[in-house]
């Protein structure tokens, strides 16, 4: 009797610890369900969306104090810069390549500054940065847009040169509002939907080539096709250098090994102008400093005519580059 007694006794407590692992393992499966059903949208209500997909300010004008960062920028930042770029101590990638020559594409008079890009590049939205430091050293701009890359894209914080269509199925966006007795800025921006990831227009150049909003955009749009060097975005050309991409690949304080997780995604329109303001980390000076790869090829073409030309640093940039003076 006692021996059977032990018997129910054991068999009960097996089913009562089998019992309790089930119950366990059903809450531990109920605990799961609600991460993966629920958690995506209860971080959304507490944390909000990850930075850049509420479009926050998107296609909004930079403020006066915004815009004067990028028009006020002294060329003492652009000489240290470039003396860090000759010396060796940016940890971003700066290229120092020699590009394509060509003569001067001449409107009006003017040597042109031609850019074929697209709203959703990642690559584009970084060099945009530089881009415009460069060229506020030959005028200036009245206004310059908040934008981003694509979602699908890496997100990054970016200038628009115009107000952008962000959520057209396609697109051109052509011109800016960028003023210079010196020189011209050609800009042609193909638009598609922010929210998925880059994308171009499946007849490629030609797209940009065949909605020119006139002849002067029409013939150095055709200039860059017919150059047969293309091979993405950003494509651009500065003096008479053809640059095939982007001139600086600066998306932080380091070099990044992936798009992933890069500082640049992380950051505010603001943060991004309070550190070129400040002058202070390796993503500032790596962003003056791509600009002076552009100041550099820009400088012969316009006999030096800028004050930033007489920069050693810009001087030594484009003897290294094999330009002439």
């Amino acid at each position: 009797m006692a021996s059977s007694t032990n018997k129910i006794n054991r068999l009960e407590s097996r089913l009562n610890k089998l019992l309790i692992v089930n119950v366990i393992l059903i809450i531990a499966i109920a605990i799961l369900a609600v991460y993966l059903l629920w958690w995506p949208q209860l971080k959304l209500a507490l944390f909000g969306p990850p930075f850049g997909q509420t479009l926050a300010g998107i296609d909004t004008p930079l403020t006066a104090a915004q815009l004067n960062v990028i028009n006020g920028g002294p060329n003492s930042y652009f000489e240290t810069a470039g003396e860090r770029l000759i010396n060796g101590t940016l940890t971003n990638q700066i290229q120092l390549a020699n590009s394509p020559q060509y003569r001067p594409f001449v409107i009006n008079g003017k040597p042109t500054v031609i850019y074929m890009g697209a709203i959703s590049c990642i690559y584009c939205g970084e060099n945009r940065w530089a881009m415009a430091l460069a060229l506020s050293r030959f005028g200036n701009f009245s206004a310059l847009y908040n934008g981003y890359s694509s979602f699908g894209d890496a997100d990054v914080p970016t200038l628009y040169w115009k107000s952008n269509n962000y959520t057209a199925p396609s697109g051109m966006t052509y011109g800016n509002y960028y003023n210079s007795n010196l020189i011209n800025f050609v800009s042609a921006e193909y638009d598609s939907p922010i929210k998925l990831g880059f994308e171009l227009p499946s007849t490629g150049l030609t797209y940009y080539v065949q909605n020119a909003p006139n002849q002067s955009y029409a013939s150095a749009l055709e200039f860059m096709n017919r150059t047969g060097k293309f091979q993405g975005t950003p494509f651009t050309f500065w003096g008479s250098s053809l640059v095939t991409g982007a001139d600086g690949v600066v998306f932080g304080n380091s070099t990044p090994t992936s798009a992933a997780g890069i500082a640049l995604t992380n950051m505010t329109h603001q943060d991004v102008l309070n550190q070129l303001q400040s002058f202070n980390d390796q993503f500032a000076w790596s962003e003056y400093a791509a600009a002076d790869v552009y100041i550099a090829e820009i400088c012969p073409t316009i006999g030096n005519a800028a004050s930033v030309c007489s920069l050693p640093a810009i001087r030594t940039i484009g003897a290294v580059m094999g330009l002439s003076s």
